[in-house]
């Protein structure tokens, strides 16, 4: 397995709990942001239970409490880190055929399913920093940077709005 593709799938769980941890801080006051770390975690189960063969217990939209998302997310980081673990690099290559939500037939590589979770998550977890820091809250720094040296990514303020 690539070295790169390992440290994404490590940076997303690292990134869903840090994320799940600003969302806990601010008291989640803006249910937007935890309907969309929801998906985010519907979302990684679906593709898990595609890349598994079997199908998804877990809806790409679905409705949780935060304790329901810090389960799914612990099942999530397991499943992935034993996928992971097991592929070898010819793994990566392997076809898998699936079907999405609406019913249509599609085919992709392991590697790809593996990436585009990586890059889906990390583009709604952007999301609900906005909508944390929105109201009121202190997002979490999930940038893949801040995940690779240990400390978060510089702090700044957001620009005042033009008038």
């Amino acid at each position: 397995m690539s070295d790169h593709l390992r440290k994404l799938i490590e940076h997303l769980e690292w990134a869903d709990a840090a994320a799940l941890g600003a969302l806990r801080a601010s008291g989640a006051s803006d249910a937007r942001a935890l309907t969309i770390y929801s998906h985010v975690l519907g979302a990684e189960a679906v593709w898990l239970a595609r890349l598994a063969g079997r199908p998804s217990n877990v809806a790409v939209w679905p409705v949780l409490t935060l304790e329901q998302a810090a389960a799914l997310a612990a099942r999530n980081a397991a499943e992935l880190n034993a996928l992971v673990s097991s592929l070898g690099p010819d793994d990566l290559d392997r076809e898998i055929d699936y079907r999405t939500t609406d019913g249509r037939a599609f085919r992709s590589t392991t590697e790809d399913i593996l990436l585009h979770v990586a890059l889906h998550g990390s583009y709604h977890r952007g999301q609900i920093a906005l909508l944390i820091r929105g109201g009121g809250g202190e997002p979490a720094s999930t940038d893949y940077i801040a995940f690779a040296r240990g400390a978060p990514a510089a702090r700044t303020v957001p620009p005042t709005p033009i008038a």
